[in-house]
């Protein structure tokens, strides 16, 4: 993401400024902003602005043998001390550990912007929790609105200054009515109440979020006062959206994934790199795997059973007993060399669970790994003369209230940018056919996700306009025929900008804009899926089967 600090106001005081070379090493700090070389596009090092997330003392690889140049790089001051940075206009999966020698001292150094003056506790009792009133002013609401209601009953023919009803905004707005002020003893009791029932509140959230895995709190569980004035509230003028394809781009690219949270955000990634069969990449994001294993230069995972080992000599010692050659599951899909498999997450519990520790590393926005027993799990793998490799999956709920198809849905960094992410959202609408529902992936989506989804959407919708004899299809008929939401359909046609007003009616029509991104996609060969191979049956659970947890 951009910043890692939420937006300042405009009349913010600016943040210190020491000069080059007034500072030392020693001296950076959590939230300061300063220069740090990286390698550069041309193969040169560059000088980059970053703020630093951590610090941290060099860690010791207790699995690796020190050899004497390493010995001696660790004699270097500077390298005893690496810090975690966030590259400035930079994706967050970029941030890093660099070494303290990759500093530039001589160039200027931004230190954290000072906080704003605490205000005293009686100041900022109105405005601690918007949107909270103490008990005693509810109450005396409500009687008021009580009185008002019963007067207006008995009464058959209300006069101009009894009210019929009450109006209740649906977002909640500070009343406009005065409120007579409480003695301070008054108030400091109700506080200590509001307080304790917020840090319950707070304690009884924190343990769902726990249980759940996902979960999303908006307000912090607090009351809403409502407006109880008869006046409505203003409408303000409607919101005109542009779509611009390059803008969009450029954010998803610099701002990372549209779910990042605070506490995911504050978490500072734990792995390097990855080794998964021959291929080796970096980390992305933070995974909770076991804290022995974490700032270990290279984890090695088996690419069939997913074990992961903190040394080469463990991870080869595994290879000569594991005898896992694919995904354990029913291969319910094959053509050329692409195979899927599907996999009950509560008959294979270790495998899932090291799927969903991989997955964490490369998606921000994913905190379920552990309970994976309400979710089956589609794998899609390349064979060849070794095994079957694992090239991505999605996850899907075994019963979804919202008829969700997908709950996540990752392609591997090394099969990336080969179209294998549209052959996995293709087989999920697949199943969704076979099941005779509509689907739809679980919202929010992750930047490259979102990026997938529209362009398979539109890829699909507009394929389908073309294939049409007549040419007439309504928004029903197309999500019918492809599986798609209505809401995903429409909102797919309103990216593109297929909705025209013709003779007092609304009619999709394609321009040649959309026509010429079309043909140069069609005019690239990729993977298809065909329904002829796919040999699947919705499976059908019972209610203890669906009992997760106890």
């Amino acid at each position: 993401m951009v910043s890692q600090s939420p937006a300042l106001p405009a009349d913010a005081p600016p943040a210190p400024i020491s000069p080059g070379g007034t500072y030392a090493l020693q001296t950076v700090s959590v939230g300061c902003k300063v220069y740090i070389r990286r390698p550069g596009p041309d193969g040169q090092d560059e000088e980059r602005l970053a703020e630093i997330l951590s610090i941290r003392d060099k860690p010791n690889n207790p699995y690796a043998r020190r050899t004497r140049k390493e010995e001696d790089v660790a004699t270097k001051p500077d390298d005893q001390r690496e810090f975690f940075v966030h590259w400035e206009h930079f994706n967050k999966r970029l941030d890093d550990w660099v070494a303290g020698s990759r500093l530039v001292l001589s160039r200027d150094m931004e230190w954290p912007r000072p906080r704003a003056p605490a205000q005293s506790k009686k100041a900022s009792t109105p405005s601690k929790k918007p949107g909270k009133l103490p008990k005693s002013q509810s109450k005396n609401l409500l009687r008021k609105a009580t009185s008002n209601a019963r007067a207006g009953a008995s009464s058959p023919t209300p006069g101009p200054s009894t009210p019929m009803a009450i109006d209740y905004p649906a977002s909640p707005s500070p009343a406009p009515h005065s409120l007579k002020r409480k003695a301070p003893a008054d108030e400091e009791e109700e506080e200590e109440e509001e307080d304790a029932e917020g840090e319950d509140a707070d304690a009884d959230a924190d343990a769902d979020a726990d249980a759940e895995g996902e979960m999303d709190i908006d307000g912090e569980g607090d009351i809403e006062t409502f407006d109880l004035s008869l006046q409505e509230p203003a409408a303000g003028p409607p919101t005109v959206t542009t779509f611009s394809k390059e803008q969009e781009i450029e954010k998803l690219r610099t701002s990372g994934s549209m779910t990042q949270s605070i506490s995911e955000i504050a978490r500072v990634k734990n792995l390097n790199r990855l080794q998964i069969g021959k291929h080796e990449v970096d980390a992305w994001y933070f995974s909770p795997y076991p804290k022995e294993y974490a700032h270990l230069p290279v984890l090695y995972i088996c690419e069939f059973c997913l074990s992961f080992f903190p040394s080469p000599m463990m991870f080869s010692r595994h290879r000569q007993r594991c005898t896992m050659l694919h995904p354990p599951g029913n291969e319910i899909y094959r053509h050329e060399d692409i195979s899927f498999y599907e996999i009950d997450g509560k008959r294979q519990l270790t495998w899932c669970r090291n799927l969903s520790l991989l997955s964490k590393c490369f998606l921000d926005h994913k905190t379920l790994y552990y309970d994976v027993t309400p979710f089956m799990y589609y794998v899609m793998a390349k064979r060849d003369s070794t095994g079957c490799h694992i090239i991505g999956y999605f996850s899907k709920e075994k019963e979804s209230a919202e008829n969700y198809n997908v709950a996540c849905i990752l392609t591997l960094p090394q099969h990336q940018r080969h179209g294998y992410g549209k052959l996995l959202i293709e087989f999920s609408y697949e199943l969704s056919k076979k099941e005779g529902k509509l689907g739809s992936p679980e919202k929010p989506l992750s930047d490259l996700g979102l990026l997938g989804y529209r362009a398979y959407w539109a890829e699909t919708i507009i394929d389908l306009l073309l294939n049409t004899p007549d040419g007439e299809l309504s928004i029903d008929e197309i999500a019918q025929k492809t599986a798609i939401t209505h809401a995903d359909v429409m909102n797919t046609c309103t990216t593109l900008q297929l909705f025209k007003h013709y003779k007092g009616a609304h009619v999709i029509c394609l321009n040649n804009s959309v026509m010429e991104k079309y043909n140069k996609t069609k005019a690239k060969k990729r993977r298809r899926i065909h329904a002829e191979y796919l040999k699947w049956k919705p499976p059908v659970f019972t209610r203890d089967q669906l009992r997760f947890g106890f």
